[in-house]
C-alpha cells in the first residue's frame, strides 16, 4: 500500500522552522511537498549556521526539508504569480507562514486560493495568529518563548528567565500544523469541503503547557519554578550526582516506585521510617531523604545505577547529550533515524535524518530522498503545469522563475 497522503500535493510557501517543519511531516506521510521559494537565496535556513561549507544546504535545513521538491519564484512579478496560482490550482493543501495579510498582498490569499479550488485546505502559521492586537508584530521562536511564560518556567526558583535551547516553539507549532492539516484533508475527504487554518505560534506554546496553564487557569494560582525538580515536588524526583559524576535523574512519584527505589538502593529500612510514611511527609522532609539518597547513589556510576533502578520498576534515567541519545542503541531499534544520501555535501554524503517518531505496522512514514537544491525542480514543474519550452525559458528570462543548472535562469 502506499503512505496515508500519497496522492496529496502541498504548496509549501513557508520558510524557516515552523512551517516547514509541518510540511515535513507532510512529506514522511507520503505527500508531495512543493516548496516555494525566492530566487537567488532561497529559504534563510538554507545558509543558517557559521559553517558556509554547506552552500544552501545547512544542517538545520536539512532536519526540515528531506524529501521535497523546490521551485524557485518571484512572487513579486506577474510570471512568478501565474506559476503560483497554477500551482496552488493543482494543490490539496497550501501551508504558509508570512505575516498576516501578506499572502493577501501577493493575490495569493485564502479566498483567491478557494476561488481556483473550493475544496483547498489553506494553513497559515504566524507568530500570533491571524486576529488578536498583536497579529501584527514580527515573532520567531525565542520571543514567544518569552510571551508565552515559557522562559519564566524553566530554572532554579528566583533565577532568570531561561530559554529552552532549542526551538521548541517552531517544532511544537509545527507539528500541530501537520495534526491540523491531516484533520482538515480528513474532514475534506469525509464531508467534501476545504478549510482554513489559523496556527498561532502563541497558542501552540500554550497547549504545549497545558499541564502548567490549566492548572492556574482551575485554581487561580500559578507554579512556581521547580529546578531539576518534577512538578510533584517529590524529592524523589530530581538530579542526583553518581560515582564517576554523571548525573541520574530521578523520577519516583507513585508509592510502588518509592519502594523499589529503597530496596533498590539498599536502604529498605526506609520503607519504616515515619518521616517517609507518605508523599506529603517525603517532602516536608525532603532535605534529609535527599541527603540519604546522595549518599546512596554516589556508590556506583550512573549507567549501572539506571540499568539497577529501572529493572527494579524506580524511573531513573542518565543524563546524556543529544548525541550519545541519537547515537544509543534504543534508538538503532526504533527505525526513527533516516538514512539520506545528499551528493556535495561537505564530510559526508550519507547522513541521517529523524523520522516522523511514531510507527505504523505497515507503510508508515519516512523519507529517503535528500532535500531540494534551490530551485532544483523548477523546471519539471513548470512543465507539469502546462508551461511549454518557450514559457519556461521566458519565465526564467525575466527572473520569474529561477531554476537550477537551466540556461537561461536569471541568477545563473
Amino acid at each position: 500500500m502506499p503512505k496515508v497522503l500519497a496522492g496529496i500535493r502541498v504548496a509549501d510557501f513557508s520558510h524557516v522552522m515552523a512551517g516547514p517543519f509541518g510540511s515535513h511531516f507532510l512529506t514522511m506521510l507520503g505527500a508531495d511537498v512543493v516548496k516555494v521559494e525566492v530566487p537567488e537565496r532561497g529559504d534563510v535556513l538554507r545558509d543558517y549556521g557559521e559553517d558556509r561549507r554547506y552552500e544552501g544546504m545547512a544542517p538545520a535545513f536539512i532536519a526540515a526539508n528531506a524529501g521535497k521538491r523546490s521551485i524557485a519564484l518571484d512572487l513579486k512579478t506577474d510570471g512568478g504569480r501565474e506559476v503560483a496560482l497554477r500551482l496552488i490550482a493543482s494543490s490539496d493543501v497550501v501551508l504558509e507562514n508570512f505575516r498576516p495579510g501578506v499572502m493577501d498582498k501577493l493575490g495569493l490569499g485564502y479566498e483567491a486560493c478557494k476561488a481556483l479550488r473550493p475544496e483547498i485546505v489553506f494553513c497559515s502559521v504566524s507568530g500570533y495568529g491571524q486576529n488578536g492586537p498583536l497579529r501584527h508584530h514580527p515573532a520567531i521562536d525565542n520571543t514567544i518563548q518569552a510571551v508565552s511564560g515559557m522562559m519564566n518556567l524553566g530554572g532554579e526558583p528566583g533565577a532568570q528567565p531561561q530559554r529552552i535551547g532549542f526551538p521548541v516553539v517552531d517544532t511544537y507549532a509545527g507539528t500541530l500544523a501537520a495534526l491540523a492539516v491531516t484533520a482538515a484533508l480528513l474532514g475534506r475527504e469525509r464531508f467534501a469541503v476545504g478549510q482554513r487554518i489559523d496556527l498561532s505560534m502563541l497558542d501552540a506554546s500554550l497547549v504545549l503547557m497545558a499541564s502548567v496553564a490549566v492548572p492556574f487557569l482551575v485554581t487561580g494560582a500559578a507554579l512556581s519554578r521547580t529546578g531539576n525538580v518534577g512538578y510533584s515536588g517529590q524529592p524523589t524526583a530530581g538530579m542526583f550526582a553518581t560515582r564517576d559524576g554523571t548525573m541520574l535523574s530521578l523520577g519516583v512519584v507513585q508509592p510502588n516506585q518509592f519502594a523499589a527505589l529503597c530496596r533498590a538502593l539498599g536502604h529498605a529500612e526506609l520503607l519504616a521510617d515515619p518521616r517517609f510514611a507518605s508523599p506529603e511527609l517525603r517532602k516536608q522532609n525532603g532535605d534529609a531523604l535527599r541527603a540519604i539518597l546522595a549518599a546512596a547513589l554516589t556508590t556506583r556510576d550512573g549507567a549501572e545505577w539506571e540499568r539497577i533502578l529501572c529493572e527494579a520498576g524506580a524511573p531513573a534515567g542518565l543524563v546524556r547529550d543529544v548525541s550519545a541519545a541519537v547515537l544509543s542503541a534504543q534508538l538503532a531499534t526504533r527505525g526513527l533515524l533516516q538514512p539520506v544520501h545528499i551528493p556535495g555535501l561537505p564530510a559526508r554524503e550519507d547522513v541521517h535524518v529523524l523520522n516522523a517518531g511514531f510507527e505504523f505496522a505497515h507503510d508508515g512514514p519516512g523519507v529517503s530522498e535528500p532535500p531540494p537544491r534551490l530551485g532544483e525542480h523548477t523546471d519539471e514543474i513548470l512543465a507539469a503545469l502546462g508551461f511549454d519550452a518557450e514559457q519556461r525559458a521566458q519565465l526564467r528570462a525575466t527572473g520569474a522563475a529561477y531554476a537550477k543548472g537551466v540556461t537561461g535562469s536569471a541568477g545563473t
